[in-house]
């Protein structure tokens, strides 16, 4: 499994999202095997959130990193509506408690809201202080909201990318390129199937004697400064999900996916899901 460095750290480039997490207790079992697993075959860093199933995810990691979890880089967020300076501590407590950990490796601010930055910036530095979190940073964040930040302690933006989904190649990945600023990307394979259901994309993975959903995961990985947190449950899926990092896409590929997803002309909206 390739590196990155984030938050200080050395983290594998493809981790494990959680969301929908923890809503099917029957299906509680085979995603805290699958985090596990997960762990096992080098995709230590765990993506969660305090909105996934209400704080039902959260339960699932904690039950999935126990015993493991000096090997586990721990992602949480806390929602805009709890991001004010008393409240972003209150958050975290309540989420420290469901993963039973003493700290989160990286805490996030889900998206922006109705509290003003410095506050919620001023929350966050309180937790540092105290140790229950190790460093912060944002998500769904666009360049005009980074620049409104402008906080070199911010350790990383996570926003929607995939190759149905391109417009922060035209600002927002440059930019955090140039500022050195690592990039999460959520929903890398997309939502629904329609993105892994693309000829294209299943012809390249025919040719790499690899899955569409490797192949996807690859072409977000031939940009500098990415994570991916693709979400698994099934031993299968996890195995191919850090097997991906293995697969080089030549030219031919790249401008194939170019062709059937074209990048963007122009500045976009930044997308959210």
């Amino acid at each position: 499994m390739r590196s990155i460095e984030l938050a200080g750290t050395r983290v594998p480039v493809i981790g494990q999202g959680t969301w929908h997490m923890g809503e099917d207790t029957g299906r509680r079992r085979a995603e805290v095997a699958a985090l596990r697993e997960g762990v096992e075959r080098g995709m230590w860093l765990i993506d969660t959130a305090e909105m996934y199933g209400e704080g039902a995810a959260e339960k699932v990691v904690g039950e999935a990193i126990s015993g493991l979890r000096d090997s586990v880089f721990l992602v949480s967020k806390v929602y805009p509506h709890n991001a004010s300076r008393r409240g972003v501590v209150d958050a975290c407590e309540r989420s420290l408690k469901r993963m039973n950990t003493d700290v989160i490796d990286l805490y996030l601010l889900h998206w922006r809201g109705q509290y003003p930055l410095a506050e919620t910036v001023e929350g966050f530095e309180r937790l540092r202080e105290q140790g229950k979190i190790r460093r912060w940073g944002v998500s769904n964040f666009d360049v005009d909201d980074l620049e409104e930040l402008a906080n070199p302690a911010c350790a990383t933006n996570q926003v929607l990318y995939n190759a149905q989904t391109r417009g922060i190649e035209f600002d927002l990945l440059p930019w955090q390129q140039q500022h050195d600023l690592p990039l999460m990307a959520y929903s890398p394979i997309g939502q629904g199937g329609e993105l892994l259901g693309h000829r294209v994309l299943q012809d390249i993975a025919q040719r790499h004697g690899a899955t569409s959903a490797q192949v996807a995961l690859a072409w977000l990985l031939r940009e500098p400064g990415v994570i991916v947190i693709p979400k698994a449950v099934g031993s299968n899926h996890v195995r191919q999900n850090a097997e991906a990092a293995a697969v080089e896409l030549t030219q031919e590929d790249l401008d194939l996916i170019n062709s059937a997803f074209p990048p963007p002309g122009r500045k976009e909206p930044l997308a959210m899901i």
